[in-house]
């Protein structure tokens, strides 16, 4: 461990770090987790008296910045989403039970791993009536990690909410639409309370291979060869942008958004403040009103 005392030593380790084995850069988001992880162990050193301080300095200013806003083109348009849903639930066997799985991420904005472990019971429907608004409950996440990684040896693993406490939730609104859509999902398949709204194949945690396929051949045999080249709705992930952008676009307060996507509103804004557009004129209304945007200058 005296190496790390080396400032030069220090130095050719971060270089190691930021460098890919065909010596290019590495990405900054690779870059700031292997920095994540030489602190732990730096800390680990000094609990156990081995270090008297952490040798390796703060990444402030020594890596690229990473890119964290949204590129608007990803975004889809309501005419491509529905030409997206409507192939998807074309497909024999699973097209229905796959339709409903899309379309939970693009009109609630949930996360791919809480969509997956999503319940009957957590959906909870008007007493009566159809076209109504209903709630979906979000209190758990089985993100996909791989065997090797999980407790269980399984693939998924059963977490919190991210940057939620364990056992928070939070309530999603569900419009009409999709409150139908799942309504006749639940009743046409048998669901129990307990069961799995969006199941695999198998009964199991949908595979995010699954998912992916599937899209991946409804952007192929829907949208255009320019526009499926393109960024537009490349990722599962883009739908959920879709959604926050058009709840912000809408004019719903960021609080509010933050609050139904589960995250914090410095962390929206700096993902999605490209995108948010079609405002401008309501707002300079708004500067017009004011009262001193009408006041007279004395010279």
């Amino acid at each position: 461990m005296d190496v790390w005392t080396d400032p030069l030593a220090v130095e050719d380790v971060l270089l190691v770090v930021g460098t890919l084995l065909d010596g290019r850069q590495a990405a900054a988001s690779s870059v700031k987790r292997h920095r994540r992880v030489l602190h732990l162990l730096m800390k680990y050193a000094i609990v156990r008296g081995i270090l008297l301080a952490d040798p390796v300095p703060e990444s402030r200013n020594l890596t690229q910045r990473s890119a964290s806003a949204i590129d608007r083109r990803r975004l889809l348009n309501e005419r491509q989403a529905a030409q997206l849903l409507d192939w998807i639930r074309g497909r024999p066997r699973s097209g229905q039970r796959m339709q409903a799985f899309f379309a939970t991420l693009y009109f609630t904005g949930l996360r791919p791993e809480e969509a997956v472990a999503l319940r009957v019971s957590d959906l909870v429907l008007p007493a009566s009536g159809v076209g109504r608004w209903a709630d979906i409950v979000v209190h758990t996440a089985e993100p996909e990690i791989g065997r090797t990684w999980t407790d269980s040896g399984t693939r998924h693993d059963r977490r919190r909410l991210k940057a939620r406490a364990e056992g928070e939730t939070r309530i999603v609104p569900c419009p009409p639409t999709l409150s139908t859509l799942l309504r006749v999902r639940i009743q046409e398949a048998n669901l129990l309370p307990d069961d799995r709204l969006v199941p695999g194949e198998r009964g199991g945690v949908l595979a995010g291979s699954v998912y992916r396929r599937t899209w991946d051949h409804a952007r192929r045999a829907t949208l255009p060869s320019h526009v499926y080249a393109s960024p537009t709705g490349q990722r599962v992930y883009d739908l959920r942008h879709t959604r926050l952008t058009m709840w912000l676009n809408n004019g719903i307060p960021p609080a509010q958004v933050a609050e139904w996507a589960g995250t914090s509103v410095a962390m929206l804004f700096a993902t999605y403040a490209q995108c948010i557009s079609g405002q401008e004129r309501d707002l300079r209304q708004r500067l017009d009103e004011m009262p001193d945007a009408s006041a007279t200058l004395i010279a």
